[in-house]
């Protein structure tokens, strides 16, 4: 058990979740959770199916990785090499074959509550994941217990961020820290963490106190619930700005340049680097969510291919992941924090198993896949999950989940149990009126 990464008990305490989802004991444990925003073609990816019709199988290889039995994409050559690190989660599955519920049940491990209609948040949306761990999270080194990065998922010509990405229902005063912009970018420096050359820590330190003086209700301490988001920014503010070198942490140009290079100068590669250095630093999950070039294109943005699925994923989004991704588990098992720090990958749902098959968008072309969330695959590594394993099964056309489902809520779940936070623990909903649990799922045991 030892060999696999497991001790008898952290393997006790995972059976354990599977029956009764207590917390766990792990307080010092982190997860990044990457959002492939759009929905990667699980078929064409990790789920191949080469022995299935041309219409189903497509146009890629399969190819042997280090792992003996487990066949990846030929356009994923770097992840293929570090498979003994990776347990693939074929078996995801849910029913909502449209972006933004989809999105939400991804990032809150909640069935939808609405007409699978709209891509933009609304008050009563499910708390993300990453505003549960900025409530109920334990704060270490002064930095906020959840950090999404480099935006909140939105789409061209819309208004408002997808649902489900917030404090929602529980209170928009436990949203995660954002922090806005492009990593990539030289000059990329994260707003509002540097003192104005007028204003000394003493000047600082004198302001909140002459704040906390001030009685309830005249600029702290009001009872509403905008008053309580106010004062919790107010108190992270202020926390972030007196706690010396906490700026550091998100200082990129820190990194050698060899390592830079390593994760690749793109918004997403650069990304997981800066979500490196927050977990290093105490931050206990940080999601980071795909943002590229292609934000504009109306028909197939991002990992959403309906058109020209092949030729995209070819030059553009698999060598984008594939670099970054592997650089990323490798720097976390050189630093010594893979076995602390779960890391998890999915998109909002899967393609259609045939080419050009129209499921929800009726602007798929013959060249692209349309929307699946029957059956897709998400990525996990670290945290004591057993690399170089397949979890779960498809169909022979990779439609279906015929072994093992794992729901969105059993990934929440996972992920909650991994940051020993009690998943059984209940929060006020403001919009119902009633108590609710933070997940109805159960951690899956990957040990």
């Amino acid at each position: 058990l030892s060999v696999l990464g497991l001790t008898m008990p952290r393997l006790a305490a995972w059976r354990a979740a599977s029956s009764s989802p207590a917390a766990s004991p792990y307080r010092g444990n982190s997860c990044v959770f990457i959002f492939l925003f759009g929905g990667p073609s699980h078929i064409d990816l990790w789920d191949m199916k080469p022995d299935a019709p041309s219409e189903v199988r497509g146009e890629f290889k399969p190819v042997a990785t280090r792992v003996p039995g487990i066949r990846i994409c030929e356009h994923l050559p770097l992840l293929a090499q570090i498979t003994d690190r990776i347990c693939l989660v074929r078996s995801m599955t849910h029913h909502m074959p449209v972006h933004g519920p989809a999105c939400s049940e991804i990032y809150s491990g909640r069935e939808y509550f609405g007409p699978p209609t709209t891509d933009q948040a609304r008050p009563e949306d499910w708390p993300s994941l990453s505003a549960m761990v900025m409530r109920y999270g334990q704060p270490r080194a002064g930095l906020p217990t959840s950090v999404v990065l480099p935006w909140y998922t939105q789409f061209a010509g819309q208004a408002k961020r997808i649902a489900g990405q917030t404090g929602g229902r529980m209170g928009e005063q436990f949203n995660p820290l954002l922090l806005p912009g492009d990593p990539s970018q030289p000059n990329y420096e994260v707003p509002g963490l540097r003192l104005q050359p007028d204003l000394s820590p003493v000047r600082l330190r004198h302001r909140r106190q002459l704040r906390d003086a001030l009685p309830s209700g005249k600029g702290r301490g009001t009872a509403s619930r905008s008053g309580q988001t106010f004062d919790r920014l107010y108190d992270l503010a202020f926390s972030l700005l007196e706690r010396q070198g906490v700026e550091r942490a998100f200082d990129l140009n820190r990194e050698p340049e060899s390592l830079r290079q390593r994760y690749g100068y793109t918004k997403f590669g650069q990304s997981l680097l800066l979500a490196r250095r927050l977990i290093e630093a105490g931050v206990s999950l940080v999601t980071v969510n795909w943002d590229d070039e292609t934000r504009n294109d109306k028909v197939s943005p991002f990992w959403d291919t309906h058109h020209d699925n092949f030729a995209k994923l070819k030059d553009r989004l698999a060598p984008c992941f594939d670099r970054a991704f592997s650089a990323f588990l490798g720097d976390l098992a050189d630093r010594g924090l893979l076995d602390t720090t779960l890391v998890v990958a999915t998109g909002e749902f899967g393609r259609t198993p045939k080419i050009g098959q129209f499921t929800q968008n009726n602007m798929t072309q013959k060249t692209g896949r349309d929307h699946w969330p029957w059956a897709f695959t998400a990525l996990l590594a670290g945290g004591g999950v057993r690399g170089g394993q397949v979890y779960g099964r498809t169909s022979g056309n990779g439609g279906y989940v015929t072994d093992r489902p794992v729901s969105p809520a059993d990934l929440a779940a996972t992920i909650l149990f991994h940051l020993g936070i009690d998943a059984k623990q209940r929060y006020f909903d403001h919009f119902q009126r009633v108590p609710q649990r933070l997940c109805e799922g159960s951690p899956i045991d990957l040990g």
